[in-house]
Protein backbone atom coordinates (compact mmCIF):
# COMPACT_ATOMS: atom_id res chain seq x y z
CA UNK A 1 0.00 0.00 0.00
CA UNK A 2 1.22 3.68 -1.01
CA UNK A 3 2.07 5.94 1.57
CA UNK A 4 -0.34 8.96 1.70
CA UNK A 5 0.17 12.34 2.73
CA UNK A 6 -0.81 12.74 6.67
CA UNK A 7 -3.74 15.64 6.07
CA UNK A 8 -2.90 18.46 8.11
CA UNK A 9 -4.32 21.76 9.15
CA UNK A 10 -4.01 24.51 7.72
CA UNK A 11 -2.03 23.27 4.18
CA UNK A 12 -2.94 23.38 0.93
CA UNK A 13 -4.03 19.75 -0.91
CA UNK A 14 -4.96 18.75 -4.34
CA UNK A 15 -7.38 16.18 -3.85
CA UNK A 16 -8.85 13.56 -6.33
CA UNK A 17 -10.31 10.39 -6.60
CA UNK A 18 -12.11 8.16 -9.59
CA UNK A 19 -14.58 5.95 -9.87
CA UNK A 20 -13.10 2.11 -9.07
CA UNK A 21 -11.95 0.07 -11.63
CA UNK A 22 -12.36 3.78 -13.89
CA UNK A 23 -16.43 3.42 -13.40
CA UNK A 24 -18.63 6.71 -13.77
CA UNK A 25 -19.44 8.39 -10.76
CA UNK A 26 -22.05 10.59 -12.49
CA UNK A 27 -24.40 9.61 -14.61
CA UNK A 28 -27.03 11.87 -14.92
CA UNK A 29 -26.75 15.38 -14.51
CA UNK A 30 -28.21 15.87 -10.70
CA UNK A 31 -25.67 12.85 -9.67
CA UNK A 32 -23.06 16.40 -9.83
CA UNK A 33 -25.27 18.24 -8.03
CA UNK A 34 -26.03 15.83 -5.60
CA UNK A 35 -21.97 15.50 -5.19
CA UNK A 36 -21.68 19.08 -4.60
CA UNK A 37 -24.49 19.02 -1.61
CA UNK A 38 -22.80 16.40 0.54
CA UNK A 39 -19.76 18.35 -0.43
CA UNK A 40 -20.60 21.63 0.97
CA UNK A 41 -22.57 19.25 3.66
CA UNK A 42 -19.23 17.06 4.61
CA UNK A 43 -15.68 19.26 3.93
CA UNK A 44 -16.71 23.19 3.40
CA UNK A 45 -17.21 22.73 7.64
CA UNK A 46 -13.21 21.62 7.49
CA UNK A 47 -11.87 23.32 4.39
CA UNK A 48 -11.68 26.50 2.17
CA UNK A 49 -12.01 25.05 -1.81
CA UNK A 50 -10.77 27.37 -4.34
CA UNK A 51 -10.90 24.86 -7.59
CA UNK A 52 -13.15 21.86 -8.14
CA UNK A 53 -14.40 19.63 -11.29
CA UNK A 54 -16.09 16.77 -11.89
CA UNK A 55 -15.42 14.28 -14.53
CA UNK A 56 -17.64 11.52 -15.20
CA UNK A 57 -15.70 8.75 -13.74
CA UNK A 58 -13.23 11.14 -11.40
CA UNK A 59 -13.23 14.28 -9.31
CA UNK A 60 -10.15 17.27 -8.44
CA UNK A 61 -10.60 19.70 -5.69
CA UNK A 62 -8.10 22.53 -4.45
CA UNK A 63 -8.62 23.28 -1.26
CA UNK A 64 -6.96 24.57 2.31
CA UNK A 65 -7.97 22.36 5.36
CA UNK A 66 -8.84 24.66 8.05
CA UNK A 67 -6.86 25.25 11.19
CA UNK A 68 -8.42 23.50 14.27
CA UNK A 69 -9.37 26.86 15.44
CA UNK A 70 -11.54 27.46 12.63
CA UNK A 71 -13.44 24.78 12.53
CA UNK A 72 -16.68 24.02 15.39
CA UNK A 73 -15.01 21.42 18.04
CA UNK A 74 -18.59 19.84 18.76
CA UNK A 75 -18.17 18.09 15.37
CA UNK A 76 -14.17 17.83 15.44
CA UNK A 77 -12.80 14.23 13.77
CA UNK A 78 -9.97 12.99 11.98
CA UNK A 79 -9.77 15.14 8.53
CA UNK A 80 -9.86 11.68 6.85
CA UNK A 81 -13.17 11.30 8.45
CA UNK A 82 -15.02 14.01 7.14
CA UNK A 83 -13.95 12.88 3.16
CA UNK A 84 -15.31 9.29 4.43
CA UNK A 85 -18.04 10.28 5.12
CA UNK A 86 -18.65 12.40 2.17
CA UNK A 87 -17.82 9.59 0.14
CA UNK A 88 -19.80 6.85 1.65
CA UNK A 89 -23.26 9.28 1.27
CA UNK A 90 -22.81 9.92 -2.36
CA UNK A 91 -22.15 5.76 -2.96
CA UNK A 92 -24.98 5.22 -0.47
CA UNK A 93 -27.24 7.51 -2.41
CA UNK A 94 -25.68 6.58 -5.94
CA UNK A 95 -26.16 2.34 -5.17
CA UNK A 96 -29.65 2.86 -4.41
CA UNK A 97 -30.57 4.69 -7.52
CA UNK A 98 -28.69 2.56 -9.94
CA UNK A 99 -29.20 -0.72 -8.35
CA UNK A 100 -26.33 -1.78 -7.50
CA UNK A 101 -23.88 -2.52 -4.46
CA UNK A 102 -20.32 -2.41 -3.13
CA UNK A 103 -17.75 0.17 -3.31
CA UNK A 104 -18.16 3.37 -5.70
CA UNK A 105 -14.52 5.20 -5.05
CA UNK A 106 -11.27 4.46 -5.30
CA UNK A 107 -9.25 3.95 -1.62
CA UNK A 108 -7.50 5.74 -0.47
CA UNK A 109 -8.31 8.95 -2.25
CA UNK A 110 -5.32 10.57 -3.47
CA UNK A 111 -3.90 14.06 -2.17
CA UNK A 112 -0.94 15.98 -2.50
CA UNK A 113 0.56 18.23 -0.36
CA UNK A 114 0.58 21.59 -2.31
CA UNK A 115 4.03 23.45 -1.00
CA UNK A 116 4.64 26.39 -2.91
CA UNK A 117 2.78 29.06 -5.33
CA UNK A 118 4.33 27.95 -8.25
CA UNK A 119 2.87 24.35 -7.66
CA UNK A 120 -0.50 26.17 -6.17
CA UNK A 121 -1.33 27.65 -9.35
CA UNK A 122 -0.26 24.66 -11.67
CA UNK A 123 -2.88 22.45 -9.77
CA UNK A 124 -5.32 24.88 -10.35
CA UNK A 125 -4.74 24.98 -14.12
CA UNK A 126 -4.90 21.32 -14.03
CA UNK A 127 -8.39 21.25 -12.56
CA UNK A 128 -9.90 23.83 -14.53
CA UNK A 129 -8.29 22.43 -17.91
CA UNK A 130 -9.32 18.69 -17.24
CA UNK A 131 -12.56 18.77 -19.21
CA UNK A 132 -10.14 20.66 -22.46
CA UNK A 133 -7.57 17.36 -21.41
CA UNK A 134 -10.27 14.93 -21.65
CA UNK A 135 -11.51 16.25 -25.09
CA UNK A 136 -15.28 17.16 -23.19
CA UNK A 137 -14.93 20.92 -24.44
CA UNK A 138 -12.20 23.22 -26.42
CA UNK A 139 -11.98 25.57 -23.54
CA UNK A 140 -12.84 25.73 -19.06
CA UNK A 141 -15.28 27.96 -19.67
CA UNK A 142 -17.78 26.02 -22.12
CA UNK A 143 -18.13 23.24 -18.82
CA UNK A 144 -20.33 23.39 -16.60
CA UNK A 145 -19.42 21.21 -13.88
CA UNK A 146 -15.85 22.91 -12.58
CA UNK A 147 -15.12 25.95 -10.77
CA UNK A 148 -13.64 27.89 -13.96
CA UNK A 149 -17.17 29.63 -14.25
CA UNK A 150 -17.45 31.02 -10.55
CA UNK A 151 -14.22 32.48 -10.39
CA UNK A 152 -15.36 34.68 -13.17
CA UNK A 153 -19.02 35.43 -11.65
CA UNK A 154 -20.47 37.83 -9.57
CA UNK A 155 -22.97 35.48 -8.10
CA UNK A 156 -22.57 34.02 -4.33
CA UNK A 157 -19.60 31.21 -3.84
CA UNK A 158 -18.25 29.61 -1.25
CA UNK A 159 -15.46 29.36 -3.45
CA UNK A 160 -12.72 31.37 -2.29
CA UNK A 161 -12.87 33.09 -6.10
CA UNK A 162 -11.39 36.31 -4.93
CA UNK A 163 -7.99 34.92 -4.00
CA UNK A 164 -7.68 32.76 -6.77
CA UNK A 165 -7.95 35.69 -8.97
CA UNK A 166 -4.96 37.60 -7.25
CA UNK A 167 -2.96 34.11 -7.50
CA UNK A 168 -3.02 35.22 -11.29
CA UNK A 169 -2.71 39.02 -10.19
CA UNK A 170 -5.87 40.04 -12.25
CA UNK A 171 -8.87 38.19 -14.08
CA UNK A 172 -7.42 38.91 -17.82
CA UNK A 173 -4.36 36.97 -16.94
CA UNK A 174 -6.78 34.23 -15.19
CA UNK A 175 -8.16 33.96 -18.41
CA UNK A 176 -4.89 34.00 -20.06
CA UNK A 177 -3.28 31.39 -18.47
CA UNK A 178 -5.83 29.08 -18.73
CA UNK A 179 -6.31 29.47 -22.31
CA UNK A 180 -1.99 28.93 -22.60
CA UNK A 181 -1.89 26.34 -19.96
CA UNK A 182 0.51 23.51 -20.59
CA UNK A 183 -0.35 20.00 -22.52
CA UNK A 184 -2.23 17.10 -20.54
CA UNK A 185 0.68 14.93 -20.31
CA UNK A 186 3.49 17.16 -19.64
CA UNK A 187 1.36 19.08 -16.95
CA UNK A 188 0.57 15.31 -15.12
CA UNK A 189 4.51 14.72 -15.37
CA UNK A 190 5.56 18.10 -13.63
CA UNK A 191 2.59 17.92 -10.86
CA UNK A 192 3.33 14.12 -10.03
CA UNK A 193 0.49 12.49 -11.39
CA UNK A 194 1.28 9.91 -13.87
Amino acid sequence: MQALDILESGSYYHIYNRGINSCDLFIEEDNYAYFLNLYEKYIDPIADTYAWVLMPNHFHVLLRLKDVEEIDSTELKATHQYFSNLFNAYTKAFNKRNNRHGALFERPFKRKLIENDTYLNRVLLYIHNNPVHHDFCSHAIEYGWSSYLSCLSNRPTKLKRKEVIEWFNDEANFKYMHQHAMASKQMEEWLGLE
